[in-house]
C-alpha cells in the first residue's frame, strides 16, 4: 500500500531542495523525520511537512494503525515550479532580472512489512 503527497509552489530553489531530498530517499519515515528535524537547511522544513503529509495519508487509507517505523520513503523528487521574475535596478539605468524560483516536492510513502524472526528463517 502506498500514499503520496505533493507540495506545490514551495518558495525554495529546486537545486537546494534536491540536496535535502537526496539525504532522506529510501529511509524509513521515522528516521527521515528525525534527520529532517535537526537539519540546518531551510529546505528541510517543507520536505518534512510533505513527508508527514504522505505518512498521514497512508494512515488514513489503512484500516489498521501503522507505525512510522514500518513505513518507508519509496520515492521523493523535487521538480521545478513557476519562476517569478523581478527587476533589480543597476548602474546607468539598466535593469537586471532576478529569478525567484519555486519547487514542487513529491513524496511517495509505502508500508513495509516488519521483519520478524520467522521471516528471517524462511529467507535463509
Amino acid at each position: 500500500m502506498e500514499a503520496r503527497a505533493i507540495a506545490r509552489h514551495v518558495r525554495i530553489s529546486p537545486r537546494k531542495a534536491r540536496i535535502v531530498a537526496d539525504l532522506v530517499r529510501g529511509q524509513s519515515v521515522e528516521k527521515a523525520l528525525e534527520t529532517l528535524k535537526f537539519m540546518p537547511k531551510a529546505a528541510a522544513v517543507p520536505v518534512m511537512k510533505t513527508v508527514q503529509s504522505a505518512m498521514h495519508n497512508l494512515v488514513g487509507m489503512s484500516e489498521h494503525s501503522l507505525d512510522p517505523g514500518d513505513m518507508g520513503i519509496r520515492e521523493i523528487h523535487v521538480d521545478e515550479g513557476r519562476t517569478m521574475y523581478r527587476i533589480r535596478p543597476r548602474a546607468q539605468g539598466r535593469a537586471y532580472r532576478i529569478r525567484k524560483r519555486s519547487s514542487h516536492i513529491t513524496v511517495v510513502v509505502e508500508h513495509k512489512e516488519p521483519v520478524t524472526a520467522e521471516k528471517k528463517k524462511k529467507e535463509k
